[in-house]
């Protein structure tokens, strides 16, 4: 198409011609803007009893947000549900701890939440908790530092299309409006990203990476840079491993066919006491049995249907066995170890024996590894630690590591839990349905441990991928953040920081923190580290802390009061070719269903959204089988404005 011709078209389908002073409003307002729609077919949500009639037990596995959002679902409409989730708090990436520093308490969590108007899911659910809207703040702004170029802000923009894109560019410093529309064929391409269509997209993008979407001779480099690199980072997947498909059906969900325009709040106080702990009142108001700090281990099928799960307690839990050579335990130190059915154990010489314990951490199940600084453990994921016996020294764990039994037996160790002789295999608990709302490695252990004797399934569950690992870096400094004017900052171009979000600006107790001291408290996210990036901790710490000071020079000076690093890697893949292959939300099983952000769906959702709205589609799952009223699910449009 030649460039006028497809520049008259494009003004008079938008109508931002001549007339769109007068004119050009109601074309603004008309076919060509983003609606909000409801998922599904016509008559879903209507229809059937409003409440079980009779009882029906539920075993939802997971407490994050997509295990939450169907137990409330589901309990809402007189099902009987015991929700299962392995670490001592719910709420997934959502979770949150106490941390003890400088004589304080403060509340931390995985990281920096963002939550968007279009998470409309999301948002329902927070609001059946009674979630109060004044913990939420609006951000002012998208702020991106560059390290090759000058600072982009992003203020809010506008809902209407195209103003919401044409905004974009008119506040860019380094996007240029003539350029922009005098290149035809960039035009074309970037209109692409206003074609989002499920089929088509994902048939004809998801097998390349998104890097080399962009990278094609007719995409505007500026564009690419600007705006597609540093917000397609937030996916928390490189764009070189990052399915195209899935980049543009996040594009087109978060911003290109959002009718909420690109807007976001912010919890002023942590997400667990704002968000998290309403929600499980709630659960707990609805009559769901809580069983936190319990495992499921296995899914319990009797022919096409789940009878019920096999659960691990702290009390009673399943057996654990490892058979090991001597010769494979150092001297004077821990060596970590993995049973056949992938826990972690930790084992060392204790004088003339041994001692063992379970490597799985009392906070959250992360696997620890050996501290050879400390002679004890370490917890990657939260910075907690425990010394040479196990016992909690720092960080958010309050139980210590399980002993371990060790035994030598002929020219083995056996090393075996403590005081399990005579027990079962675990507690069952029986169901009628069961939703598995585990993450990735969760949902595939269980999988792989339930030896389900169904070969498709259990081949597309074990094809599941983790992202590449993520590191928040928290620092309470002795001075202020001077030079900054906002509260969250995307990073485009370092090595590892993607992101700066200065707490004592936004949030409580962090901001009487800085007001009484005169510090502030800053949190630096790399949101995916590229495998040749993988340093040990202590160096890319002090990588990230060399960013921190060349973003903001008056950091330099700055002494660290305290600090915390975590680094884990629990987000989903979302790699070339991955989608074709992902279990969806119906399983082989009759009364087994899925929910994650990971599964396959063809809704517009992604991340927070995702895990909500596919907790919500299990439930409705269940619902029709049981001919009770779906609950309805309302999305962004499902298809892009130029499909």
């Amino acid at each position: 198409m030649e460039r006028r011709e497809f520049i008259k078209k494009m003004l008079k389908r938008t109508a931002i011609g001549a007339g769109v002073a007068t004119a050009g409003a109601a074309g603004l307002v008309g076919y060509y803007q983003p609606r909000k729609e409801l998922y599904g077919q016509p008559g879903d949500t209507t229809g059937g009893k409003d409440r079980l009639e009779g009882k029906r037990k539920v075993v939802v596995i997971g407490g994050g947000l997509a295990g939450i959002s169907s137990a409330l679902e589901l309990a809402r409409k007189g099902f009987e549900v015991t929700l299962i989730e392995s670490s001592a708090s719910l709420g997934g990436k959502l979770t949150g701890w106490d941390l003890d520093a400088l004589g304080e308490r403060f509340p931390v969590e995985h990281g920096f939440h963002g939550f968007f108007d279009q998470y409309y899911n999301l948002n329902e659910i927070f609001a059946s908790a009674g979630v109060k809207q004044e913990v939420f703040s609006s951000a002012p702004g998208y702020p991106v530092i560059f390290k090759n170029f000058p600072e982009e802000i992003f203020g809010q923009t506008p809902k209407l299309f195209p103003l919401n894109v044409l905004s974009i560019i008119v506040q860019s410093k380094r996007l240029d409006m003539a350029a922009f529309l005098k290149n035809a064929k960039g035009l074309l391409s970037t209109v692409e990203l206003f074609r989002y269509q499920y089929d088509k997209t994902f048939r004809k993008y998801d097998g390349i990476d998104f890097m080399t979407y962009c990278q094609r001779g007719d995409t505007l480099k500026a564009f690419v840079d600007t705006v597609l690199h540093p917000f397609a980072d937030a996916t928390m997947n490189r764009m070189e491993v990052l399915s195209a498909a899935e980049a543009l059906r996040y594009f087109h969900f978060y911003f290109m066919s959002s009718p909420e325009g690109l807007a976001f709040r912010i919890t002023n106080r942590d997400c667990m006491s704002a968000l998290i702990t309403p929600l499980e009142v709630r659960l707990k108001e609805l009559g769901v049995t809580l069983r936190k700090g319990n495992t499921a281990r296995r899914i319990v099928v009797s022919g096409e249907r789940v009878s019920g799960v096999v659960v691990e307690s702290p009390e009673g839990g399943t057996p654990l066995m490892l058979h090991l050579d001597p010769g494979a335990v150092p001297q004077k130190s821990f060596a970590a170890f993995t049973t056949a059915d992938g826990v972690p154990v930790m084992v060392g010489r204790n004088g003339s024996g041994y001692a063992a314990y379970d490597g799985r951490c009392t906070h959250m199940g992360c696997t620890v590894t050996p501290d050879a600084k400390s002679g004890g453990f370490l917890c990657p994921c939260h910075a907690g630690r425990f010394d040479s016996s196990g016992n909690p020294v720092s960080g958010p764990p309050k139980a210590p590591l399980a002993p371990l039994a060790v035994t030598l037996e002929g020219n083995m160790l056996v090393v075996k839990q403590a005081g399990t002789a005579g027990k079962g295999a675990g507690e069952v608990i029986a169901c009628d349905y069961c939703v598995l709302a585990s993450n990735v490695r969760g949902t595939r252990e269980l999988v792989k441990g339930s030896l389900l004797n169904r070969p498709e399934f259990e081949s597309q569950v074990d094809a599941l991928g983790e992202a590449d690992p993520y590191a928040v870096f928290r620092l309470w400094l002795d001075r202020p953040l001077a030079s900054s004017e906002f509260p969250f900052y995307t990073v485009s171009g370092y090595t590892y920081t993607d992101s700066i979000s200065i707490y004592s600006d936004f949030q409580e107790p962090f901001i009487s923190w800085a007001k009484k001291t005169g510090g502030c408290v800053i949190e630096l996210h790399a949101y995916a580290i590229a495998p040749g990036d993988i340093r040990p901790e202590a160096e890319i710490r002090a990588a990230m802390l060399q960013e921190l000071h060349t973003i903001f020079p008056e950091t330099v000076k700055a002494v660290i009061r305290h600090e915390l690093f975590m680094q884990q890697s629990n987000f989903s893949r979302w790699a070339p070719g991955d989608h074709a292959h992902r279990p969806g939300i119906e399983t082989p099983f009759s009364n087994l269903f899925l929910a994650g952000d990971w599964v396959r769906v063809d809704a517009p959702v992604f991340l927070m959204e995702a895990a909500a709205f596919t907790g919500r589609m299990a439930a409705n799952a269940i619902f029709r089988q049981e001919s009770v009223t779906q609950v309805p699910l309302p999305i962004v449009p499902m298809q892009g404005l130029f499909a």
